[in-house]
């Protein structure tokens, strides 16, 4: 994929840099993405699609030399955290319609995407951060949850929902979809929004639990299998020490 001269560099991360080219968001992976990883998420993102769920709509994968790229339309509008951050005065507002929309998301089903516990599972087996008796703990923790299989996705924070000129809204970044339980998708949104703001974090989960009538101790039970889960992803020092608390944190409550 030849990428344009007045391309626009949105976000550059570990692994990856997003561009818009005018018509299309892209993304451009170097070569620590495994290439099965990138035909998973344009495989998530075909599958979410399917469901009727409003996302961008796939419209390439492709390799230059050695780097693969992810094309999808552009969705004309604002992010929700970009409206957030400028009317702050309106923020519970956009909060109510967040969580909303994170509910209808996860009433959907898609049959063929992985299964969010064999996931969980297999990342905390890999972690060589906490010892085996946590790790054991964590896995117990996890066989004794709730087997559900509704859509969840995984990051969702207000960075990835669009609000369109059309005002609908819309979710973007599906790289970790799996089928799963809410109460865990909660549980991660909860995390990311605890690393900026513990206040607006706590406002959330009272919200989503009101929202979808679910007790707050089954989203805090789930929050150290989250927790430990993006530890192995290698995040950086302060981010881990973060998820470290939780861990130690959500056992005791």
């Amino acid at each position: 994929m030849e990428l344009p001269q007045n391309k626009v560099e949105l976000v550059r991360r570990g692994n990856k840099v997003v561009y818009d080219t005018g018509d299309r968001i892209v993304k451009v992976f170097n070569v620590s993405k495994a290439e099965s990883d990138v035909f998973n998420e344009a495989l998530n993102l075909a599958r979410i699609q399917e469901t009727g769920i409003r996302v961008p709509k796939i419209l390439e994968v492709s390799k230059s030399e050695d780097d693969w790229a992810l094309a999808t339309e552009k969705v004309q509008g604002t992010t929700l955290a970009e409206r957030m951050k400028a009317d702050k005065k309106n923020v519970d507002e956009y909060l109510e319609q967040f969580v909303r929309l994170q509910l209808e998301v996860n009433g959907h089903t898609a049959p063929l995407l992985n299964r969010q516990r064999d996931k969980y599972a297999r990342m905390i087996n890999g972690l060589t951060e906490i010892d085996a008796t946590t790790r054991y703990e964590l896995l117990i923790r996890l066989d004794g949850m709730k087997v559900e299989n509704r859509v969840c996705h995984g990051d969702f924070n207000p960075s990835n929902v669009i609000v369109g000129d059309d005002g609908l809204l819309y979710v973007c970044d599906w790289a970790h979809a799996t089928q799963g339980s809410p109460a865990a998708d909660a549980a991660m949104t909860y995390l990311l929004f605890a690393l900026e703001d513990l206040a607006l974090a706590d406002k959330y989960l009272i919200m989503f639990c009101k929202m979808a009538d679910m007790p707050m101790q089954v989203v805090r039970r789930w929050t150290s299998i989250v927790a430990a889960s993006e530890l192995a992803r290698h995040r950086d020092a302060k981010e881990e020490e973060f998820l470290r608390g939780w861990i130690d944190v959500a056992e005791y409550q």
